[in-house]
């Protein structure tokens, strides 16, 4: 087995909203497009000195909704990151609230504008016909596998992008806003996600809306939950309901509503990791969990006939 170091980081943005970053392999990937006050040391902070890279490969964007994708941070976090790709959600803004158009609009621009300095971005839009014209996902190869959407619904949160990624030596399930059962009763059919899914990004921050079921627990097994929250908590995320379930199933909690969250891999990077909570803007603990295991290390550690078992069966979705 080859050692990957490997981070994911939750930011604390001081008001509603997420965001996140993933590293492993040399690759920097930022999930959703928010950047504040609150946050932008720490991801300076994360990228330059933590993972010693000077712009981000991927940023990938789960939903239009403000609180993801936000017009008023998007230029400045553009700037920092300067991503070499960005995945867009895939159905189309709605006119009358969030900030999808414009921030369509200025995706636009910053791809013309680096398009000038000679590095053209790849732009994405993650539209059912577009997941359904990938290859289908090699799970040795542990290439990162996207879920969602397979068909616009009316309701927007339901066409959030939901992608496992899965190049790390601990892989991270990243659900946006879906809220649908009938989502969730899907994605727990998926052998790749209840094989291999250790850290999971609560879906709609943590919301009671039929989607994070002890069932939907049950068949994916993480053992980190990250609920992103701010201090005022409005919303009250997560819900005492998904706090239980959570309890019950032996789920790490771990909420940014006082500081960042941090995941990283531990010994060789091939597969030990430990879980970090700090304190406001600050390198001080207010909690860790050390010595997990990634599914993954179990799975590499396993004989060829062993993988034929557990991958052989079904090869259709997901891509």
């Amino acid at each position: 087995m080859r050692g990957i170091r490997t981070r994911f980081r939750a930011y604390h943005l001081g008001n509603p909203g997420s965001s996140f970053s993933y590293f492993a392999d040399g690759h920097f990937t930022m999930i959703e497009a928010r950047l504040t006050d609150e946050s932008r040391e720490q991801v300076e902070r994360e990228m330059f000195e933590k993972c010693g890279v000077e712009h981000a490969d991927v940023l990938h964007i789960t939903s239009w909704d403000a609180d993801h994708c936000n017009k008023f941070e998007l230029p400045d976090l553009l700037n920092l990151i300067r991503p070499m790709r960005i995945e867009c959600p895939g159905y189309d803004p709605h006119k009358d609230y969030g900030h999808g158009e414009e921030c369509l609009e200025m995706i636009a621009e910053y791809r013309a504008r680096r398009r000038n300095t000679g590095t053209t971005p790849i732009i994405r839009h993650i539209t059912p016909r577009y997941i359904q014209g990938l290859e289908l996902a090699s799970e040795k190869a542990f290439r990162d596998t996207l879920y969602n959407p397979l068909h616009i619904s009316d309701n927007a949160n339901d066409n959030s992008t939901v992608k496992l990624f899965r190049k790390g030596s601990f892989n991270v399930l990243s659900l946006g806003d879906v809220e649908a059962p009938m989502i969730g009763a899907r994605l727990r059919r998926q052998r790749v996600l209840t094989s291999e899914v250790d850290v999971m990004i609560l879906a709609h921050h943590g919301a009671d809306n039929g989607f994070t079921t002890k069932k939907f627990l049950n068949h994916i097994e993480p053992d980190v939950a990250i609920c992103s929250a701010d201090y005022d908590n409005m919303y009250d995320h997560p819900r005492e309901e998904i706090r239980e379930l959570l309890h019950e199933q032996g789920i790490h909690l771990k909420t940014t509503k006082t500081g960042d969250v941090i995941v990283r891999s531990t010994g060789e990077h091939t597969g030990e990791y430990e879980v970090i909570n700090l304190i406001g803007r600050s390198t001080k603990e207010s909690s860790r969990v050390e010595g997990l295991y990634s599914k993954k290390s179990g799975i590499l550690d396993a004989n060829g006939d062993t993988l034929r078992q557990r991958y052989g069966a079904k090869r259709s979705w997901p891509r």
